[in-house]
């Protein structure tokens, strides 16, 4: 499983020109599923996610987590990020996994990251979507599990 997580002053997804989710302060975490991941995967990356400490204290040091600052987490999927570019031109997707069992794991990930506190909104697997964001910092940090 892979995520790139942006901390983010808001953010918002839209699908076919209609509004679909957004957030305040908190992370757009875009989520990339790969062949090999399962629900432990969810639950370690999850529980990563929530607890990294990438926001700021009173004195300026990044050393608050998306649950010390009751931020919210705005979650898109993105096979895109298992792309391999190594040969070609042209990206292979052959680490992806099959699009109905990312989805559960998908949602299973969303899940864990409601469990452990978080305010979670999401985007719409496997749609055409739009994300705009007000990235702050910029903060942005590349997750595997």
């Amino acid at each position: 499983m892979r995520a790139v997580l942006q901390r983010v002053a808001e953010a918002r997804v839209t699908v076919a020109g209609h509004p679909l989710a957004e957030i305040g302060p908190g992370l757009v975490v875009l989520l990339g599923v790969g062949k090999t991941d399962t629900e432990t995967t969810c639950r370690q990356l999850a529980a990563k996610v929530a607890r990294l400490r990438i926001f700021e204290d009173p004195d300026g040091k990044m050393n608050r987590s998306l649950l010390d600052t009751a931020g919210s987490a705005l979650v898109v999927s993105q096979f895109t990020l298992y792309a391999n570019t190594s040969k070609g031109l042209r990206p292979s997707f052959t680490d992806v996994c099959e699009p109905a069992r990312a989805q559960e794991l998908y949602e299973r990930f969303v899940a864990e990251l409601g469990y452990l506190g978080v305010k979670t909104r999401t985007g719409q697997f496997g749609a055409r979507m739009k994300v705009a964001l007000v990235n702050d910092g910029p903060v942005t940090i590349i997750l595997e599990a």
